[in-house]
């Protein structure tokens, strides 16, 4: 795709078309301030560069029948979430509909190249499954700050050699397409925006608990990076005095006391020093301890596995409480692999942001689970590079 709108008024065509599907001239004429003349000729202006095509006629208002127009159904996005323990890939159309999606593990630590080989074979698998004959635009998510303007990951704890890496500009020569870069957990509160459960909220705060923890602050609908892109990097907000070192070389930091890597620890620990016959087990069978062997243990009632998942619900909760206090959103999301804990975690964390803060702020605060699981991170993806292709030139 080589065409983008000319002005605002087009932009926010693509745009309602997108999140709303296939729509007459007349339903959209009733959402954007533009005359019956003006919007004709903009719409028509869509027409002629290949992005919107004619749907059919619409259903009768009362007068002349009004024309459909949609999105062009051959347009190609992709979408690349990049964790610290696994990668997803998926291809949408320009509705953000998934046509295809894998998922393989991958550890991030294998550098980017590596990483981006596995990537690279993913999206041609896609391709070569018929769902695209190649790509109008590609959004990728890291597990690290983005430095966003330029596409480059800034100093990210646990992806060692990926400081500094073009992946903005390497991508976007492999796979000859627009590429956007952008936090994962930005990516995640995009597609909870887009299809989730944040879908008629306009501040929200998503935090993602995975092998780290980071927060998407969303401020009157859109994406809050900060100045230089490290805004929501909660997973190193001090939660205990003077208390576990962490990666980023500070102690305390709540990522170092629960994520899904401090969990495995925590359970190890147990495991090992008796305090858990369900974790040794789990232990001796499997040769190590993850976070959803802690969720099966407490899904066996084991009391061991379920004071993890409460204290590492009362950290978090705290540096929530914390967050909700000085922002004062309108709903929290909890996503990431962690939530696989389920309602014992949700629970923990709502007692401990409730009790803590301000009754104002918290007084009709959902505090969620996400919806979308582990699509939320690619449908944020491929939401990021069309609000840029649907962007003025």
């Amino acid at each position: 795709m080589t065409a983008r709108p000319a002005n605002a008024h087009q932009a926010r065509l693509l745009q309602l078309l997108r999140d709303g599907g296939p729509n007459s001239r007349a339903q959209l004429g009733d959402q954007v301030d533009l005359s019956r003349s003006k919007l004709a000729v903009e719409v028509d202006r869509l027409l002629e560069t290949g992005l919107v095509v004619a749907d059919g006629l619409a259903a009768s208002r009362g007068g002349r029948r009004s024309h459909n127009v949609r999105l062009n159904p051959e347009l190609r996005l992709l979408g690349v979430d990049i964790g610290a323990t696994s990668v997803d890939v998926a291809v949408t159309n320009a509705e953000l509909e998934i046509l295809g999606h894998i998922n393989q593990p991958l550890d991030v630590r294998e550098g980017p190249v590596a990483v981006f080989e596995y990537v690279l074979s993913m999206a041609a698998k896609l391709r070569a499954s018929g769902l695209a004959e190649g790509f109008d635009g590609a959004g990728i998510g890291v597990p690290g700050p983005v430095r966003f303007p330029e596409g480059v990951p800034v100093a990210p704890p646990i992806m060692p050699g990926w400081d500094g890496f073009p992946v903005r500009e390497a991508l976007s020569q492999e796979l000859g397409c627009p590429v956007m870069v952008d936090n994962d957990v930005n990516l995640m509160a995009l597609g909870e925006q887009h299809a989730g459960v944040a879908r008629t909220v306009h501040d929200f705060l998503v935090v993602k608990i995975g092998t780290g923890i980071g927060c998407g602050i969303v401020v009157g609908g859109d994406v809050y990076r900060g100045t230089t892109g490290s805004a929501g990097d909660i997973g190193h907000i001090q939660a205990v005095p003077d208390g576990r070192p962490c990666a980023c070389g500070n102690r305390g930091c709540l990522e170092a006391h629960f994520s899904g890597a401090a969990l495995a620890r925590d359970a190890t620990e147990a495991a090992e020093q008796g305090l858990s016959a369900e974790l040794a087990n789990r232990l001796e069978a499997n040769g190590g301890l993850s976070a959803a062997d802690v969720a099966a243990a407490a899904a066996a009632g084991d009391a061991t596995a379920l004071e993890l998942i409460r204290e590492g619900g009362r950290s978090t909760g705290q540096v929530i409480a914390g967050l909700v206090s000085f922002f004062n959103p309108g709903l929290v999301v909890i996503g990431g692999g962690v939530t696989g804990l389920g309602h014992n975690l949700l629970a923990a964390i709502r007692t401990q942001v409730y009790r803590q803060s301000l009754p104002l702020a918290t007084g009709n605060l959902p505090i969620v689970l996400g919806e979308l699981g582990p699509t939320a991170g690619v449908i944020g993806a491929a939401r990021l590079i069309s609000d840029h292709l649907f962007s003025p030139a």
